[in-house]
């Protein structure tokens, strides 16, 4: 029987084009092989997809779950159309703890306490359309109430509201959005750090430097005028300080009380005051 069961494995990885097991994310057995028997394959030959996401085994007839493969990373399981009563036990045993979506519509389930074991699992999504448990009274309440991870059941929420498979599509896409939104700000709370770093380090940010330099230009500026000032001021006294007299002859006279007068070095005869030119000074007379 394993041997139908790999001549469906090699033919559906053929149409798909694929040729790694490990890098398969995605098998679809659907209606490949008839199990007479209600059993699955050996554990080996699925185990080979390492890093499997998605396996549909619908409508193969199988009946016992007992051969379920460990796939850690499965997510997504179609088990539609099957002949399935009990034993769901098996698929926790089997260690899926990635499963998330789990297709059991169309099988032969027909109490709700068979489903007690997919407690287990963290599943958000569970579809048991057309199975006999669904006739029986408050079953949606008592899936509900007995997984609680539940998000929607046979394709309803808790409320009754159907959900499509589109927008079940879109809010993964929203969830992937918000992952990568959240690494970039991580990006840029690192990029702001680093400047704040750098700052406190004696690195002057273009603004700072900007301010420095004008401030530079403000100086010379204010100390341009001051010279420009002074100068001014120096002319002014030099023009204060030479006359002409009514003779036309130039004179000059000091700008400041200090040198009002020349310096006195010697007296004559008289006890007259000369200075050094031998003049009589007006005031001793």
């Amino acid at each position: 029987m394993d041997e139908v069961w790999e001549k469906a494995v090699k033919t559906a990885l053929d149409l798909d084009g694929q040729t790694d097991y490990a890098a398969v994310k995605t098998l679809t057995l659907d209606g490949a092989v008839k199990c007479y028997q209600g059993k699955l394959p050996s554990q080996n030959l699925l185990e080979k997809f390492k890093g499997l996401e998605h396996l549909s085994i619908a409508n193969v007839g199988v009946s016992s779950l007992e051969r379920f493969p460990c796939i850690t990373t499965l997510q997504k399981l179609n088990l539609s159309d099957n002949r399935i009563i009990r034993g769901l036990e098996f698929l926790v045993k089997a260690g899926l703890d990635s499963l998330r979506d789990l297709d059991l519509s169309n099988n032969r389930i027909q109490v709700v306490e068979d489903l007690a074991p997919l407690a287990s699992l963290k599943l958000e999504s569970l579809d048991l359309y057309e199975c006999p448990v669904t006739k029986i009274k408050d079953y949606r309440t008592r899936v509900f109430g007995l997984i609680k991870s539940l998000k929607y059941l046979d394709k309803m929420d808790v409320n009754g509201v159907e959900v499509l498979e589109s927008d079940e599509d879109e809010e993964d896409d929203d969830e992937e959005e918000d992952e990568e939104e959240d690494v970039g700000c991580g990006e840029v709370d690192e990029e702001g750090q680093l400047g704040k770093k750098m700052n406190n380090g004696g690195v002057a940010e273009e603004e700072d430097e900007s301010d420095a330099d004008e401030g530079v230009e403000d100086y010379g500026e204010s100390a341009d005028e001051d010279g420009e000032d002074e100068d001014e001021n120096e002319e002014d006294n030099d023009e204060e300080e030479v006359e002409e007299d009514h003779n036309g002859e130039v004179l000059v006279r000091p700008s400041s009380p200090s040198h009002s007068k020349r310096k006195i070095s010697e007296v004559d005869d008289n006890g007259d005051e000369v200075d050094d030119d031998g003049v009589v000074d007006a005031a001793s007379l």
